[in-house]
């Protein structure tokens, strides 16, 4: 299967927008798309645009990865990464420090390790450590927040 890489297409744009638009404003307007067997999106810039542009060889990624949508459900499932890119203002919660470091080893949080959040009309939330630092993305069940993914993930998984 080849790989296609183009800008992203405003269809693919709104999706992208309507997700940050759950947590906040979005704060970048360029992204780009591999288009495989799903459509990774990549935040880039001008400058990064016009250099692939210019590449006799074409690549399979570029920019910051910062999610991906699904062709068939035709929805953007956003990464961590993302949220870099969101200013973060409702569905969210900061989390103490020891509830910060158990989070980031894949356990979810009880109410007293939450400092502060803000919910209301999505059960997903940005995790933020005490200085603002995105540490994942929890779901909000009753006085708990279970872990969907966070930093430490990638130093977590099994090698094959």
């Amino acid at each position: 299967m080849e790989l296609r890489y183009r800008r992203a297409s405003s269809r693919e744009l709104d999706l992208i927008m309507e997700e940050a638009e759950k947590y906040g404003k979005l704060t970048h307007e360029l992204f780009g798309v591999v288009e495989g067997r799903f459509r990774d999106v990549y935040a880039i810039n001008e400058n990064v645009w016009n250099t692939i542009e210019s590449m006799k060889i074409k690549p399979y990624a570029f920019g910051t990865f910062v999610g991906t949508i699904k062709v068939d459900v035709e929805k953007f499932y956003p990464n961590i990464e993302f949220f870099y890119f969101v200013n973060v203002e409702r569905n969210y919660a900061v989390l103490k420090p020891r509830s910060a470091f158990m989070f980031t080893t894949g356990k979810g949080v009880f109410r007293e390790g939450v400092r502060e959040y803000r919910w209301k009309g999505s059960r997903k939330l940005v995790i933020l450590d005490e200085n603002g630092i995105v540490l994942g993305l929890g779901l909000i069940q009753r006085n708990f927040i279970k872990n969907i993914t966070d930093v430490g993930e990638f130093l977590r998984r099994h090698k094959s």
